[in-house]
């Protein structure tokens, strides 16, 4: 029996993008859940906190449930160094706790620098996630195009 490795069988890998922030309880996974939806089906989301809590802020699973996004399901991560070598990009949503921040420990990161939903009145935890949404948007445009772009 012959095996054959060539370019006949392609196999498609799956890009990691990995969201991160200090608790991994509200602007990461909003992202995460975003992300899920919007992007390219080649692309694959986490998220992690370099402090996890236990459980997920109950106004950022309200807020994504009244626009039909569901994720009450996902859990809060340690942030690993595995995940950041075997990411293809890095994104941490903003710092409220300085001595944690995830720039400190993550070289070539994107900064969104996007306001904690910690303690926010439903309110402000909206405007939140609206502002995630399109940068989420924004996000999985630029990477269909550099996808696109990349396979001619």
């Amino acid at each position: 029996m012959k095996f054959s490795f060539g370019s006949k069988s392609k196999v498609k890998t799956k890009k990691t993008i990995l969201f991160v922030c200090v608790q991994n309880a509200g602007r990461s996974q909003m992202a995460e859940g975003f992300f899920k939806k919007y992007a390219p089906e080649e692309f694959v989301p986490s998220s992690a906190g370099t402090k996890p809590i236990s459980q997920i802020n109950p106004l950022a699973i309200q807020v994504m449930k009244e626009i039909g996004i569901d994720i009450s399901k996902q859990r809060s991560k340690d942030l690993t160094e595995d995940m950041m070598r075997n990411s293809d990009k890095i994104i941490n949503m903003g710092c409220m706790d300085k001595n944690f921040c995830p720039t400190l420990f993550i070289p070539k990161l994107i900064d969104w620098g996007i306001e904690d939903p910690k303690d926010k009145p439903i309110e402000k935890v909206r405007e939140i996630r609206d502002e995630i949404e399109r940068r989420i948007k924004e996000l999985a445009r630029d990477i269909s195009v550099t996808e696109e772009e990349n396979s001619r």
